[in-house]
């Protein structure tokens, strides 16, 4: 089962921990660390917020596009959690409002 998640993350047959030529990014120790699913969904996020095409292809070439997927939809989640207890409100009614629908 991990080597099926590991394909998953790493489609293009990288060794875990292995980054993509020019991708990589400072670790807290100040070594040279590989940008991480979590890493790549706040970059092409945030780059979307801004329309900043360049960053958005550049976080979305970090990570297999499922990966990047998986990300997003996980930001997205812990946001709408986020709003939903700072409002005191339903996520449901925050991920609605956020998109512009009716109230269900």
């Amino acid at each position: 089962m991990f080597s099926r998640l590991r394909r998953l993350f790493r489609p293009d047959g990288r060794a875990p921990g292995q980054s993509a030529p020019g991708s990589e990014r400072k670790a807290p120790s100040g070594r040279k660390a590989p940008p991480n699913l979590f890493d790549a969904a706040a970059a092409y996020v945030s780059a979307c917020a801004e329309d900043d095409r360049d960053r958005m292809d550049e976080a979305a070439g970090w990570v297999s596009p499922e990966a990047l997927s998986f990300g997003v939809s996980e930001l997205a989640c812990r946001a709408v959690i986020a709003l939903a207890r700072e409002h005191d409100e339903s996520p449901r009614t925050v991920a609605r409002s956020l998109l512009g629908l009716p109230a269900a």
